[in-house]
């Protein structure tokens, strides 16, 4: 029997595919409301229906949650709308339901101990485990030896014996990425002996657009960064410990175009590697990153337009990026390829102003005490707007090193900005010294003049005040107050 009152889009009917394939295990990972769970309730009723006497089991952490959200909605409505003309009884005291050929489909909690010693003695021809993300590995071990039963299909064929999974994903150290993203045994982390039978697909709720409102999916695109990348990109994200960034973090520091202050210089900032072209896989990336500082004494980190590519056209879009940003020079590290990037950017413009700069010690050494400007006491970065590909980069990095697969590209441009912009003059050590030093001065000196005015300014200070000390700094006071404001140090 096939479905004939339920059309599924394009992407879904791939991931159909895949859940009837070959593969032994399949996992469906992406954002909220994607329609992972449905397929694969679909997929076990087709399977339920082709093979008399089958058993198939829907497993999830919490048995209060697998009723609700299993035998109480996703179940039943993918029978009705994919299978009308099939019946089903629950049988609720067992823990399954039953189609009129005599297949169970059992619906538990792993937490359900009774349940769950009557689901383990006896063997499925399917189990899907259900919301991933909250199941132990070691639960998923044991479940897996009651994947043996064998029947026969309508067709007379012995039905394959599959597992299911799916979730939202979770961080990238968990089983489910180990196993079927870097296909190794999540205990011993040696190679998978079959790793042709742990295949995976990612569902997004745009693949699923037709049965959401827009709303709902724009709630899921304004999602704080770490929460967006989980619920609506549905990608693992990195956890690192001992990370000098953290998606919160750097959440907090995002801000709207709107909201850029005046910026007294801008670099554009070229990390390089030895890519040929965009089909040179096995190189990094050229990082290029857009930054200023602003007259607030903060760095605003503008855009990102890394990528891969040969020196002539990574170098004409540093070039143009300079142009359209009107900035002060073009900075480049110069110790791969020794002076290749200023020959590279000189070949398109021998106008530009070029800046070498040479790492002379670790990657993270200088990240650090670039991460640090990011802390909330310092609060010296601001990022416009998101730069996924960036920050993701910038997340890895670690006490221990930069612990991505590749070059951390966009990162070492972005380190490379800030340093130009902001610690260039200080020696290790001193940056934050010095800046709380010159804030406080700053401070200092706007509270005397607003004060010799009439005008209040402390901590309570209306924020349009605020605003506009941000924006126009001691200017914008000289205007307030007359020329008898002391100019900065």
């Amino acid at each position: 029997m096939t479905p004939d009152s339920f059309s599924l889009t394009p992407r879904q009917q791939i991931a159909t595919r895949l859940l009837g394939g070959v593969a032994r295990n399949v996992l469906m990972f992406g954002g909220a409301r994607s329609g992972k769970t449905f397929l694969i309730c679909r997929a076990i009723l087709a399977r339920a229906i082709g093979a008399p006497g089958s058993r198939h089991a829907i497993l999830r952490f919490r048995a209060n949650a697998a009723r609700s959200s299993i035998s109480l909605d996703t179940l039943p409505k993918a029978r009705s709308l994919c299978f009308p003309s099939v019946r089903m009884h629950e049988r609720r005291q067992d823990g399954f339901w039953e189609l009129p050929n005599g297949s169970q489909i059992w619906v538990a909690g792993l937490d359900d101990k009774e349940r769950v010693e009557k689901i383990l003695g006896q063997e499925f021809a399917t189990l899907f485990f259900n919301e991933c993300s909250q199941i132990p590995y070691t639960s998923v071990l044991l479940a897996r030896t009651r994947l043996a039963q064998r029947v026969m299909t309508l067709q007379g064929r012995e039905l394959r014996q599959k597992a299911f999974y799916d979730l939202n994903p979770a961080g990238a150290g968990h089983w489910t990425n180990v196993e079927f993203g870097l296909h190794k045994d999540p205990t011993s982390r040696l190679a998978l002996g079959k790793p042709e039978d742990f295949v995976r697909m990612g569902l997004n709720p745009t693949d699923n657009a037709a049965n959401l409102t827009p709303e709902f999916i724009a709630s899921l695109d304004a999602l704080p960064e770490k929460q967006r990348r989980r619920f609506y990109e549905g990608i693992y994200v990195a956890e690192v410990e001992g990370a000098l960034w953290s998606y919160e973090r750097l959440d907090q520091c995002r801000i709207p175009e709107s909201d850029v202050v005046e910026l007294k210089r801008i670099v554009v900032s070229v990390d390089p590697s030895g890519a040929r072209g965009p089909e040179d896989k096995r190189s990094d990336e050229i990082g290029i990153i857009v930054a200023g500082l602003g007259v607030d004494g903060r760095v605003y980190v503008l855009e990102d337009l890394s990528l891969r590519d040969s020196p002539a056209v990574w170098a004409r879009r540093a070039v143009h990026a300079f142009y359209k940003w009107r900035a002060d020079a073009i900075i480049g590290e110069t110790n791969f390829g020794g002076a290749m990037v200023a020959e590279a950017i000189r070949t398109v413009d021998e106008n530009v102003p070029f800046i070498e700069v040479t790492a002379s010690r670790g990657k993270w050494v200088r990240a650090e005490p670039v991460s640090g400007l990011y802390d909330p006491k310092v609060d010296k970065v601001r990022h416009v707007g998101r730069m996924p590909d960036l920050e993701e980069q910038m997340t890895m990095f670690s006490q221990a090193g930069y612990t991505g697969e590749r070059s951390p590209d966009r990162a070492d441009a972005l380190v490379w900005a800030v340093h130009e912009l902001l610690l260039k003059e200080f020696g290790p050590g001193e940056a934050f010294l010095e800046l709380a030093r010159r804030e406080m001065a700053d401070k200092a000196r706007v509270a005397a003049a607003a004060a010799a005015a009439g005008i209040p300014f402390h901590d309570d200070t209306p924020e349009p005040i605020k605003k506009e000390w941000a924006k126009g700094s001691v200017e914008w006071m000289r205007q307030q107050m007359g020329e008898d404001v002391p100019p900065p140090p």
